[in-house]
């Protein structure tokens, strides 16, 4: 299968869903996930009509964000582990950070963010599945962070961020999906900016947009395996 047919199915399944769940069409943005791809593969998507790509390493993503630099309609988001030596580039090339899980990240992509681009777009990765092996923080840390980010001149606070554990069985996912939900709706009760639970991937797809994600992240139904 080509690339914008894998897209034509993700998007028809993410419209079945929807429906399935009474959300409205289009309630989910499909976020592709670029790691380790060509840009000839990311060209194809763009053929296709996909306008979001998500990268997970700075350099990598950095040259293909300056690759793409003329088309304007694209969206970047940078969804891997931020070390605070490389906040500085991302905050200069991306539109969303998705994984800030610490004040400190989060100071400094405000402060180098350049004055001629819009604030930059910042999730907070929340480790809902409470795995040592994953960043973020934990679910009570929440409120005390995202407050600290909204005094932030630089950033804009748009939601949350989880790559839960994975689960072959959908009522095991769903655990951590309602979870994150749950946590979703409290920060949006308090802050009007919020409107991004960015959780799902091939694997989660239907729980994820069940349980009310409003951004799934896939790489692997698109592109196929990783390079």
């Amino acid at each position: 299968m080509s690339i914008a047919q894998n897209l034509a199915t993700i998007k028809q399944k993410i419209e079945q869903v929807e429906s399935q769940v009474n959300r409205p069409q289009n309630s989910v943005k499909l976020l592709a996930v670029t790691k380790t791809k060509p840009v000839t593969a990311i060209e194809q998507a763009i053929e296709a009509g996909q306008r979001c790509f998500g990268e997970n390493y700075v350099q990598e993503g950095i040259e293909k964000v300056q690759y793409f630099a003329g088309n304007e309609q694209l969206e970047w988001h940078f969804i891997g582990a931020l070390q605070s030596n490389k906040t500085r580039s991302v905050a200069t090339y991306f539109d969303w950070v998705q994984t800030v899980d610490r004040l400190k990240i989060a100071q400094r992509l405000s402060e180098q963010r350049p004055d001629d681009l819009a604030p930059l777009n910042v999730l907070i990765q929340i480790n809902i599945s409470d795995e040592n092996s994953k960043s973020g923080i934990a679910p009570e840390e929440m409120f005390t962070l995202a407050e600290q980010i909204a005094d932030l001149p630089r950033l804009t606070l748009r939601g949350l961020m989880a790559i839960p554990k994975p689960e072959f069985d959908p009522e095991a996912q769903r655990i951590a999906l309602v979870k994150m939900a749950t946590l979703f709706e409290q920060l949006k009760a308090k802050y009007p900016s919020i409107d991004t639970l960015s959780m799902g991937m091939s694997d989660d797809l239907v729980s994820a947009i069940e349980c009310g994600s409003t951004m799934v992240r896939i790489g692997t139904a698109i592109f196929g395996a990783r390079d």
